[in-house]
């Protein structure tokens, strides 16, 4: 690995090149995003590969919503639904994956079904098991920020920064190593409407931490409560976050619409990144 680049599985990337983009594949039948329009194997292979010829860096695979009030599906059903998706797409792309879990179980059968990368929403602060998964498996991992409730008047940026050093910690003491770690801020969940403008308005604080940053903004309930538009009418609102969002020198936007968010990516790249796009 030479200086300064990271590895996320398959990827290896440097940041501050090139924003790099991860396409979403729900194969769950409440998404709030896209309405379970992907939730059988076949459908959740072919969505995949579509992203991926639209020109998605990563694949990123879940199997539970994470939507707030959500609940909980049994361990065999997430896996069940995830693990053929996941085998699925690397028969036929070579794509880093990744798998959006809080479950350890199902984190280690995706890696070894040829994931690459674990997406955890809860920054390896759910189950201790997850960063020792992560770990022995060499996984990448993307840490978010999370809470189990939104508390408004706390300092949201403040929360975030001793979030990140504890699941840093945890990260550490696993073995697993800062050139594989990416964190998100975890826009829209555990945050006030307010908090989450604060947070997008102060994105480049986080680079305190000198890792990647991944944002996903992606259709988020902020953009309607903005704009009034549905779930399903948010690309606008959604590229123009992910636009600013790589002005403030964040690394990999998460997305549901692929192509849209490359060729935006290009033209933010090249006006804020000196043209390496």
């Amino acid at each position: 690995m030479s200086p300064g680049e990271r590895v996320l599985g398959r990827l290896r990337f440097r940041p501050g090149e090139r924003t790099l983009v991860m396409g979403v594949v729900n194969v769950t039948p409440d998404s709030f995003s896209d309405g379970g329009r992907f939730a059988t194997t076949e459908t959740a292979v072919a969505q995949g590969l579509l992203l991926a010829e639209h020109g998605a860096d990563i694949l990123d695979v879940g199997g539970e919503s994470s939507r707030p009030g959500h609940t909980r599906i049994p361990l065999r059903d997430e896996m069940d639904r995830v693990v053929p998706v996941i085998t699925g797409l690397r028969r036929r792309t070579e794509r880093p994956i990744s798998i959006d879990t809080v479950k350890p179980e199902v984190a280690d059968a995706a890696l070894e079904a040829g994931a690459d990368i674990v997406n955890d929403i809860w920054g390896l602060q759910d189950d201790p098991r997850m960063a020792e998964v992560a770990a022995r498996r060499g996984a990448g991992l993307v840490a978010m920020h999370n809470r189990h409730e939104a508390d408004p008047a706390m300092d949201i940026m403040a929360d975030m920064a001793a979030f990140f050093e504890r699941t840093l910690a945890l990260a550490d003491r696993a073995g697993i190593v800062r050139e594989r770690i990416v964190l998100d801020p975890g826009i829209g969940f555990g945050k006030s409407f307010e908090q989450n403008l604060i947070v997008l308005a102060r994105l480049g604080e986080l680079r305190r931490f000198g890792l990647p940053i991944l944002l996903g903004t992606s259709r988020k309930s902020f953009i309607g409560r903005i704009t009034g538009a549905p779930a399903t009418d948010r690309l606008a609102g959604t590229v123009a976050s992910c636009a600013l969002g790589v002005a403030a020198g964040i690394d990999i936007v998460r997305v549901h619409d692929v192509r849209e968010h490359v060729q935006a990516c290009q033209v933010a790249d090249a006006i804020c990144r000196g043209g390496h796009a």
